[in-house]
Formats: structure tokens, sequence, C-alpha cells
């Protein structure tokens, strides 16, 4: 049994990375995907890639750090198909440094995009999901999400509100709302540029030899949805095997 095919999933940051790969599986899978991102250009050519396979997908610029635009991302997916199934909170940054560097503007951005850009989604997904009593929000949280690393204090902090407000959610509304958290290690992505620390970015290059596929963390998300309505998958951890932390 699909339980893909039909559902209409917003996936935020999906221009690149996990987020793309997600929406080509799930369209891939009869999704009806709604891909948001500020580069416009690049989700439309994600937009291509799905179309040149019968795939069904909308595009909707969206700065998740403007509550507006986080509204109107919603009702976009709503005026197109009536419903939302699923909401993929992906966008994020990682700017790696260490604490003494005082990037304030920095771990700002972070706040704003990692944590309350996922909210502003939420509050706009929220009513429309208790209407509809279904729903399933999928939030991209990170491994820095359980262990904090040298220089990664603030992004793990913003990694570990995305599985507070998370675990918030299921115990609130979950009895007919689904909520996953994804913890994703050294991911191939771009969130690996995020740091203009050069030691930090150095750092982080290194971990790219390692680093697997973001189709790794589509298929995850894939797996949480397809699901019974009964079965909530509630958090999946996945690392490259070479990873230690």
């Amino acid at each position: 049994m699909n339980n893909i095919s039909g559902k209409t999933v917003i996936i935020t940051g999906a221009s690149s990375g996990i987020g793309q790969a997600t929406a080509l599986l799930l369209a891939q899978k009869g999704a009806n995907v709604v891909i948001a991102a500020r580069r416009k250009d690049r989700l439309e050519q994600v937009e291509s890639q799905i179309k040149a396979k019968n795939g069904q997908a909308l595009v909707v610029q969206t700065d998740v750090t403007k509550r507006a635009e986080a509204d109107r991302l919603i009702q976009k997916a709503m005026d197109q198909f009536k419903r939302v199934d699923v909401l993929v909170n992906n966008a994020g940054i990682m700017s790696i440094a260490p604490m003494k560097l005082v990037h304030v503007e920095e771990w700002e951005r972070m706040i704003d995009i990692n944590v309350k850009g996922l909210l502003y989604c939420v509050a706009a997904a929220l009513p429309i999901f208790n209407q509809q009593e279904s729903g399933h929000f999928i939030n991209i949280s990170s491994v820095a999400g359980l262990r904090v690393s040298t220089g990664g204090a603030v992004y793990a902090g913003t990694k570990f509100a995305v599985r507070a407000i998370s675990d918030g959610i299921r115990r609130e509304v979950g009895s007919h709302i689904r909520t996953t958290v994804i913890y994703p290690g050294a991911i191939q992505s771009e969130l690996l540029n995020g740091t203009s620390d050069p030691l930090s970015h150095e750092r982080l290059e290194k971990s790219r030899q390692i680093a697997v596929s973001p189709d790794c963390i589509a298929r995850s998300i894939a797996f949480a949805i397809e699901q019974p309505a009964e079965v909530d998958v509630n958090e999946i951890v996945i690392r490259p095997t070479a990873q230690e932390n």
C-alpha cells in the first residue's frame, strides 16, 4: 500500500540538499509536492525535474523568517491542492564557530531560520491539521540536537529546540497529528558552507570525506510518511557509518 501517493507535502529549504532530494523522491511516489525556499530559480529547476517525470509540483518562493510568507506558503498549498497532509520543516543554516568569536549576527540568523522559521510554518499549518483531524510534521534537527560539539553551541541550541518543540507538539496534539524528528549526521549539502570562521570551515571540510547523500534522509522521510495513520515514527537518527558523533 502506497500511503504517499496523492498526499500534499510542503517542503521548506527545497532548493538543494535534503529538501531537493525529498521533493524528487516523494513526487516520484505520487505526492503533490509544494517546494519552498528563497531561491526561486533553483526551485524552478527542481520543479522541472519533477514535471519531466510527470510529477506534481508547486513552487512558492518563501523566506521562512517572515511570518507572512510562511502563512502564504501554507495558503498557496491549500489553494492548489485543497489540503495539506505533511509539512517538512527542512530550512536551516549551520554557522559553526567558537563562542569566543562572538558571531552574534550568525547566532541570530540561525535562531531566525532554524527555530522561528520552523515555528512560523507550524503556526500556519497547525489550524489546518486540527480542522482536518490529520497531518504530519516532519522536523529536521541534527545529530547536533543530541550532542554539542566544539564550536557548535548555538547551532546545537537551535537543533535541541527543534527536538523540544516537536515533542511538545506530539504531546499536545498527537492524538490525530503525527510528529517526526530526523537527526542527520554528515550529509552532502550546502549546510557545510554556512560558517564564516576559517578554522571551523576547515574542520567541516574534513566531514565531507565521510558525508553521505541526502537521498538517505529523503528515504527516511518517505518511510515515516508511508506508515499507517495509527503509526507515528517519532525519531530517526541517520549518520554515515564512519561518523563517531
